[in-house]
């Protein structure tokens, strides 16, 4: 089957991808990541080790993996009077894991530049607005990293 665009095609920036690299140990980088997010005004009001959960249940034999899903709640509640579908979206996912020991990948892509390249959120000022200001915000976290 073939895909509707072609994934090469479109440039990391129009996703909104962030990549940073921490050298330090797994937990140390769980927690620093979710106090520079907490700082720039994002909660975490869901977090979970995929690694944890497919280890146990599959035995899947993964490196460590979280995801903390982050969320402003003020932007979010603007984000669902232009469109219930961004539900479908949340949280805004970071996630870190683990490239080799001592060194983790904090990952990251903006879930409201995905809702406009998709079509469940407009083109449009006002949601440039949002987009510009959660842009900041996590431009603002990676630069704390």
């Amino acid at each position: 089957m073939a895909l509707p665009i072609d994934p090469t095609a479109i440039d990391p920036e129009d996703y909104g991808e962030h990549k940073a690299v921490l050298e330090m140990d797994h937990e140390e980088a769980i927690e620093h990541t979710r106090e520079v997010f907490e700082a720039e005004g994002f909660g975490v009001p869901a977090e979970f080790s995929p690694s944890d959960l497919l280890n146990e249940k599959v035995d899947a034999d993964r490196d460590p993996y979280y995801v903390l899903g982050a969320c402003n709640p003020n932007i979010a509640d603007q984000v669902l009077d232009v469109t219930e579908k961004m539900g479908g979206l949340f949280p805004c996912n970071v996630v870190i894991w683990e490239e080799s020991p001592g060194r983790q990948v904090v990952y990251h892509i903006s879930i409201m530049k995905i809702a406009r390249l998709l079509g469940i959120a407009p083109d449009d000022e006002n949601w440039q607005d949002i987009v510009d200001e959660t842009g900041e915000m996590v431009d603002t976290a990676y630069s704390n990293l």
